[in-house]
């Protein structure tokens, strides 16, 4: 499979640095930078996006996380690799990418199970990172962006 165009982002001007420096500012508000990598993983595996699973394991391995937590997110409800508040996160990150699953996108249950482990600012950066990953999610399925990949 080939891509159809490079990362759109890419192409319009400032595109790519206005979602970087969202990135930047999300990841500087207190979250722990594996639970980071782990919910744009979740993410990334949710909506079948092939470049974001490929790029954001690399970018977690690198970050020193281990091969069984990544090959474990998956299942991170049946796996005993997780702290709470990593799994409050992914919970969260369920929530958000699977908007339309239920009548309440987003339950007061997986709410208050992420904000009991966040603090106000770091919940805030974890809302947004998560919509981060769907935004990259959607640019790379939509235009079949191939693993890796750097932009």
């Amino acid at each position: 499979m080939e891509a159809r165009m490079p990362s759109p982002a890419t192409l319009v001007p400032g595109a790519m640095e206005a979602v970087r420096g969202l990135q930047k500012a999300t990841h500087s508000a207190g979250v722990p930078a594996t639970t980071m990598h782990l919910v744009h993983l979740r993410a990334s595996q949710i909506n079948g996006c092939s470049a974001c699973v490929d790029s954001g394991t690399r970018y977690a391995m690198k970050g020193g996380e281990s091969a069984e937590r990544l090959f474990a997110v998956a299942a991170w409800r049946e796996t005993p690799y997780f702290t709470d508040a990593e799994r409050a996160a992914l919970a969260l990150t369920e929530s958000v990418t699977r908007l339309n699953d239920r009548a309440e996108p987003v339950s007061d249950e997986v709410w208050d199970e992420a904000a009991r482990h966040y603090e106000e600012k770091p919940l805030a950066a974890l809302v947004l990172w998560i919509a981060v990953s769907n935004f990259y999610n959607r640019l790379n399925a939509a235009t079949r962006q191939q693993g890796g990949q750097t932009w």
